[in-house]
């Protein structure tokens, strides 16, 4: 069994604005196992990023406090100094940013980007850097590597930019490799590619990886682990079999419903969860799903459920049981009158 990599409790991250305080994430918790792929997934607002910047500490600090621990390798990141955060981020633990064009420099070469971390971090000289670089490279199946080494970004497509991160990402060997959207903005073939890589990449190093996504068809092609945020909170968590079989979470299952399928009425609409994500000024009492929900109650209105392990997976709703057995009696009466 694979060794717990990286743990997650009771994460709370605060940023302070000139009205007030408010709330981004709110007691997160998970693990991240050596050689897993956990999927983080949940609409745009929802806690996904800011939970992931917070593992390598990359939000400013005069203006975000933090709560809870993130245990790397046993050891809590928040609370060690700049200086041991820095020697971590890009060596230990690596990310590739959602937006490849506007992570990399413009102004310098790919190749020197790259070099960068190597010389940094594992003290080579420039040209042991280089030709690291070039092997980094090819890794990913960039062609023509040791052309493509001396290119700007803006001579890239946006599958080799994407190329680019990986490789940066991975130069250094990390344990953890965070992908925040590492397939948006590029086509099906070159996205399959990409996933294909880090799957890959993942099997040959062994690396703990976090795939930040909405796209629940790359959580299912790639993950064994999904975690479902709302609102800054984890609201439910299994293996990916069992998100996409039972779904507990009425959440969960809106999104799942959402999903285009290839069967089916072609003339009937996409099934769309009501209402938005609130604003964290606008954070209802009680349930932070109530609001959109079709079976919330008084209850969930006005009190808040806390996730509670529920044999393999954990789920924050009070309701769980109930809808799960009418989910079960719908489909048994589907299945008697087919």
């Amino acid at each position: 069994m694979n060794e717990t990599l990286l743990e997650i409790v009771n994460l709370k991250v605060h940023f302070d604005t000139e009205d007030k305080r408010v709330t981004a994430v709110d007691d997160v918790s998970f693990t991240v196992n050596n050689g897993e792929i956990v999927g983080v997934v949940g609409e745009s607002g929802c806690g996904k990023s800011v939970t992931s910047e917070s593992i390598l500490r990359l939000l400013d600090e005069k203006h975000t406090n933090y709560e809870g621990e993130i245990r790397f390798n046993g050891r809590n990141l928040l609370s060690l100094s700049p200086k041991k955060m820095r020697e971590i981020r890009g060596n230990d633990i690596a990310m590739i940013f959602q937006d490849p064009m506007s992570s990399l420099n413009p102004v310098y070469t790919v190749g020197n980007q790259i070099q960068e971390a190597l010389m940094l971090h594992q003290n080579l000289s420039k040209a042991e850097a280089r030709m690291k670089a070039i092997e980094m490279l090819k890794l990913t199946g960039i062609p023509a590597p040791e052309k493509r080494i001396d290119e700007f970004p803006h001579q890239l497509s946006g599958g080799m930019r994407q190329r680019v991160m990986i490789a940066m990402a991975l130069s250094c060997n990390p344990s953890l490799l965070i992908a925040d959207e590492p397939t948006t903005a590029l086509d099906v073939t070159t996205q399959s590619q990409i996933l294909d890589l880090i799957k890959s990449l993942k099997d040959e190093f062994n690396m703990g990886t976090i795939i930040i996504t909405h796209d629940l068809g790359i959580v299912a092609e790639i993950c064994s682990k999904v975690v479902v945020m709302y609102l800054g909170q984890v609201i439910e968590e299994a293996d990916v079999s069992s998100i996409f079989e039972t779904p507990l979470h009425p959440y969960t299952q809106g999104l799942l419903k959402s999903i285009p399928h290839m069967e089916g009425n072609r003339n009937e609409k996409l099934y769309v969860i009501k209402g938005k994500v609130p604003t964290l000024n606008q954070v209802p009492p009680g349930c932070r799903f109530a609001p959109r929900c079709e079976f919330a109650t008084e209850k969930c209105k006005v009190s808040a459920p806390i996730l509670e392990s529920y044999g393999e997976r954990k789920i924050r709703c009070w309701n769980f049981k109930e809808i799960q057995e009418s989910s079960i009696q719908v489909n048994r009466g589907e299945t008697l009158n087919a």
